[in-house]
Protein backbone atom coordinates (compact mmCIF):
# COMPACT_ATOMS: atom_id res chain seq x y z
CA UNK A 1 0.00 0.00 0.00
CA UNK A 2 1.44 3.70 -1.16
CA UNK A 3 1.90 5.92 1.40
CA UNK A 4 3.07 9.48 1.16
CA UNK A 5 5.01 11.01 4.04
CA UNK A 6 6.05 14.68 4.56
CA UNK A 7 8.88 16.15 6.65
CA UNK A 8 8.80 20.05 7.13
CA UNK A 9 10.52 22.25 9.38
CA UNK A 10 7.72 25.54 9.90
CA UNK A 11 9.55 27.70 11.76
CA UNK A 12 7.13 28.23 13.75
CA UNK A 13 4.71 29.50 11.17
CA UNK A 14 6.97 32.53 9.88
CA UNK A 15 7.62 32.54 5.91
CA UNK A 16 10.44 33.78 4.51
CA UNK A 17 8.82 37.19 4.16
CA UNK A 18 8.78 37.36 8.00
CA UNK A 19 4.95 37.20 8.18
CA UNK A 20 3.84 34.81 10.75
CA UNK A 21 1.38 32.77 8.65
CA UNK A 22 -0.08 29.04 10.08
CA UNK A 23 -2.84 29.05 7.56
CA UNK A 24 0.40 28.98 4.71
CA UNK A 25 1.91 25.67 6.65
CA UNK A 26 -0.90 24.18 6.06
CA UNK A 27 -1.92 25.17 3.07
CA UNK A 28 2.02 23.39 2.00
CA UNK A 29 0.76 20.28 4.02
CA UNK A 30 -3.07 20.30 2.64
CA UNK A 31 -1.41 20.61 -1.02
CA UNK A 32 1.06 17.92 -0.62
CA UNK A 33 -1.67 14.98 -0.15
CA UNK A 34 0.63 13.53 2.93
CA UNK A 35 -0.87 10.84 4.70
CA UNK A 36 1.93 11.26 7.71
CA UNK A 37 3.33 14.78 8.68
CA UNK A 38 6.54 15.41 10.53
CA UNK A 39 7.05 19.03 11.85
CA UNK A 40 9.88 20.95 13.72
CA UNK A 41 9.73 24.16 15.20
CA UNK A 42 6.55 23.67 16.37
CA UNK A 43 5.54 26.58 19.44
CA UNK A 44 2.50 25.74 21.68
CA UNK A 45 1.36 28.99 23.64
CA UNK A 46 5.33 30.11 23.47
CA UNK A 47 5.84 33.55 22.64
CA UNK A 48 4.44 36.45 20.54
CA UNK A 49 5.74 35.48 17.45
CA UNK A 50 3.72 32.99 17.26
CA UNK A 51 0.98 34.37 18.75
CA UNK A 52 0.90 32.06 21.67
CA UNK A 53 -1.19 29.86 19.80
CA UNK A 54 -1.29 25.92 20.33
CA UNK A 55 -0.43 25.36 16.68
CA UNK A 56 -0.18 21.93 16.56
CA UNK A 57 -3.82 21.43 17.51
CA UNK A 58 -4.67 24.29 15.17
CA UNK A 59 -2.87 22.36 12.21
CA UNK A 60 -4.42 18.93 13.41
CA UNK A 61 -7.99 20.93 13.30
CA UNK A 62 -7.86 22.23 10.26
CA UNK A 63 -6.47 19.23 8.69
CA UNK A 64 -8.30 16.43 9.93
CA UNK A 65 -5.64 15.09 11.61
CA UNK A 66 -4.74 12.99 14.34
CA UNK A 67 -2.36 14.63 16.41
CA UNK A 68 1.29 13.38 18.83
CA UNK A 69 3.40 16.34 20.16
CA UNK A 70 6.67 16.92 21.96
CA UNK A 71 7.29 19.19 23.90
CA UNK A 72 11.18 19.45 24.08
CA UNK A 73 11.23 23.00 25.83
CA UNK A 74 8.80 23.70 28.61
CA UNK A 75 9.25 26.83 29.93
CA UNK A 76 7.12 29.02 31.92
CA UNK A 77 3.88 30.56 31.09
CA UNK A 78 4.51 33.53 28.61
CA UNK A 79 2.19 35.32 31.22
CA UNK A 80 0.64 34.78 34.38
CA UNK A 81 -2.54 32.26 33.69
CA UNK A 82 -1.59 31.20 30.77
CA UNK A 83 -0.16 27.53 29.64
CA UNK A 84 3.26 26.33 29.66
CA UNK A 85 5.28 28.00 27.00
CA UNK A 86 6.64 24.71 24.75
CA UNK A 87 8.39 24.18 21.53
CA UNK A 88 8.79 20.73 19.77
CA UNK A 89 8.53 18.11 17.09
CA UNK A 90 4.95 17.21 16.18
CA UNK A 91 3.41 13.86 14.13
CA UNK A 92 0.11 14.57 11.83
CA UNK A 93 -1.20 11.64 10.30
CA UNK A 94 -4.75 10.82 8.14
CA UNK A 95 -4.33 7.72 10.13
CA UNK A 96 -4.85 6.41 13.85
CA UNK A 97 -1.67 7.30 15.83
CA UNK A 98 -0.73 4.64 18.46
CA UNK A 99 1.58 4.74 21.56
CA UNK A 100 3.19 7.78 20.76
CA UNK A 101 6.36 8.79 23.32
CA UNK A 102 9.07 11.37 23.18
CA UNK A 103 12.78 9.77 23.83
CA UNK A 104 15.16 12.62 24.71
CA UNK A 105 18.33 12.69 22.57
CA UNK A 106 22.06 13.46 24.06
CA UNK A 107 22.55 16.99 24.88
CA UNK A 108 25.38 19.16 25.48
CA UNK A 109 25.94 21.90 27.97
CA UNK A 110 24.13 25.11 26.56
CA UNK A 111 22.30 23.27 23.58
CA UNK A 112 18.88 23.24 23.13
CA UNK A 113 17.10 19.77 23.98
CA UNK A 114 16.17 17.53 21.00
CA UNK A 115 13.69 14.44 21.07
CA UNK A 116 12.95 11.03 19.17
CA UNK A 117 9.58 11.81 18.68
CA UNK A 118 7.54 8.01 17.66
CA UNK A 119 4.20 6.87 16.70
CA UNK A 120 2.99 3.75 15.52
CA UNK A 121 0.81 3.38 12.58
CA UNK A 122 -1.34 0.55 10.94
CA UNK A 123 -1.09 0.84 7.15
CA UNK A 124 -2.83 -2.22 5.24
CA UNK A 125 -2.88 -4.51 8.20
CA UNK A 126 0.73 -3.90 9.04
CA UNK A 127 2.42 -1.94 11.96
CA UNK A 128 4.62 0.83 10.45
CA UNK A 129 7.38 2.77 13.17
CA UNK A 130 6.97 6.55 12.48
CA UNK A 131 10.02 8.84 13.92
CA UNK A 132 10.57 12.20 13.93
CA UNK A 133 13.27 14.23 14.98
CA UNK A 134 15.13 17.60 14.88
CA UNK A 135 18.77 17.46 15.36
CA UNK A 136 21.23 20.36 16.66
CA UNK A 137 22.18 22.89 14.31
CA UNK A 138 25.71 24.20 15.36
CA UNK A 139 27.61 21.05 16.22
CA UNK A 140 28.32 17.88 14.18
CA UNK A 141 30.03 15.97 17.31
CA UNK A 142 26.41 16.61 19.16
CA UNK A 143 24.56 15.77 15.91
CA UNK A 144 26.69 12.50 15.88
CA UNK A 145 25.47 11.43 19.38
CA UNK A 146 22.05 11.68 18.76
CA UNK A 147 21.86 9.78 15.41
CA UNK A 148 23.80 6.95 17.80
CA UNK A 149 21.11 7.34 19.95
CA UNK A 150 18.50 7.41 17.29
CA UNK A 151 20.32 4.31 15.54
CA UNK A 152 20.70 2.67 18.89
CA UNK A 153 16.65 2.62 19.20
CA UNK A 154 16.46 0.61 15.30
CA UNK A 155 15.23 -3.48 14.55
CA UNK A 156 13.58 -4.89 11.65
CA UNK A 157 10.16 -3.70 12.18
CA UNK A 158 9.31 -1.70 9.52
CA UNK A 159 10.52 2.02 10.07
CA UNK A 160 10.49 5.92 8.33
CA UNK A 161 12.72 8.12 10.39
CA UNK A 162 11.92 11.94 9.21
CA UNK A 163 12.94 15.23 10.43
CA UNK A 164 15.54 18.44 9.98
CA UNK A 165 18.93 16.94 10.70
CA UNK A 166 20.91 20.18 10.29
CA UNK A 167 23.49 18.05 8.27
CA UNK A 168 24.23 17.81 4.86
CA UNK A 169 25.04 14.16 2.69
CA UNK A 170 28.12 12.42 4.12
CA UNK A 171 28.58 14.21 7.53
CA UNK A 172 29.67 11.84 10.63
CA UNK A 173 25.72 11.95 11.35
CA UNK A 174 24.68 11.17 8.05
CA UNK A 175 26.74 7.87 7.91
CA UNK A 176 25.72 7.07 10.88
CA UNK A 177 21.96 6.84 9.96
CA UNK A 178 22.93 5.86 6.79
CA UNK A 179 24.72 2.46 8.10
CA UNK A 180 21.01 1.78 9.52
CA UNK A 181 18.64 3.59 7.04
CA UNK A 182 18.31 4.31 3.35
CA UNK A 183 17.96 7.80 2.69
CA UNK A 184 15.17 8.31 0.16
CA UNK A 185 16.45 10.82 -1.71
CA UNK A 186 19.39 8.90 -2.59
CA UNK A 187 17.16 6.17 -4.05
CA UNK A 188 14.60 8.00 -5.81
CA UNK A 189 15.12 11.92 -5.75
CA UNK A 190 16.63 14.22 -8.82
CA UNK A 191 18.87 16.93 -8.39
CA UNK A 192 20.54 18.08 -5.43
CA UNK A 193 17.61 17.84 -3.46
CA UNK A 194 17.99 21.56 -1.53
CA UNK A 195 15.43 22.18 1.39
CA UNK A 196 16.95 25.00 2.89
CA UNK A 197 17.95 28.08 0.89
CA UNK A 198 17.30 30.79 3.56
CA UNK A 199 21.23 31.27 3.91
CA UNK A 200 24.11 30.72 1.91
CA UNK A 201 25.62 28.35 0.54
CA UNK A 202 21.55 25.64 -0.57
CA UNK A 203 21.48 22.61 1.35
CA UNK A 204 20.01 19.50 1.42
CA UNK A 205 19.54 18.82 5.41
CA UNK A 206 15.63 17.30 6.20
CA UNK A 207 15.51 13.93 5.27
CA UNK A 208 13.47 11.14 5.08
CA UNK A 209 14.69 7.52 5.76
CA UNK A 210 13.38 4.28 5.43
CA UNK A 211 14.06 0.97 6.46
CA UNK A 212 12.55 -2.75 7.54
CA UNK A 213 11.36 -3.57 4.05
CA UNK A 214 9.79 0.15 3.40
CA UNK A 215 10.67 0.94 -0.23
CA UNK A 216 10.59 4.68 -1.60
CA UNK A 217 8.69 5.03 -4.75
CA UNK A 218 9.25 9.10 -5.04
CA UNK A 219 10.65 11.98 -3.39
CA UNK A 220 9.61 15.20 -4.29
CA UNK A 221 11.26 18.89 -2.95
CA UNK A 222 7.94 21.30 -2.12
CA UNK A 223 9.12 24.95 -2.09
CA UNK A 224 7.07 27.90 -0.51
CA UNK A 225 7.56 31.11 1.07
CA UNK A 226 5.79 29.74 3.92
CA UNK A 227 8.78 28.64 5.90
CA UNK A 228 12.46 29.22 5.90
CA UNK A 229 12.84 25.24 4.91
CA UNK A 230 10.54 23.21 1.84
CA UNK A 231 8.76 20.96 2.83
CA UNK A 232 9.96 17.23 1.55
CA UNK A 233 6.96 14.61 0.25
CA UNK A 234 8.34 11.11 -0.25
CA UNK A 235 6.02 8.02 -1.37
CA UNK A 236 6.94 4.75 -0.19
CA UNK A 237 5.01 1.32 -0.18
CA UNK A 238 4.96 -0.99 2.63
CA UNK A 239 6.53 -4.54 3.48
CA UNK A 240 3.75 -6.85 2.07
Amino acid sequence: MPLRLLSYNIHSGVGLDGRLDLDRIGDVIDDSGADVVALQEVDRFRREQSAFEDQPAVLAQRLGMHLAYAANLDGEPAHPGAPRAQYGTALLSRLPLESSTNTLLPSFEGSEQRGLLEATVVVGGGPLRVLGTHLQWDSETERTRQAEAIVATLDARPTVLLGDLNTTPGSPAYRCLAARLDDAWTLVGEGEGHTFEAEPPPRRIDYVWVGGGVVAVSAEVLPSVASDHSALRVEVTLPG
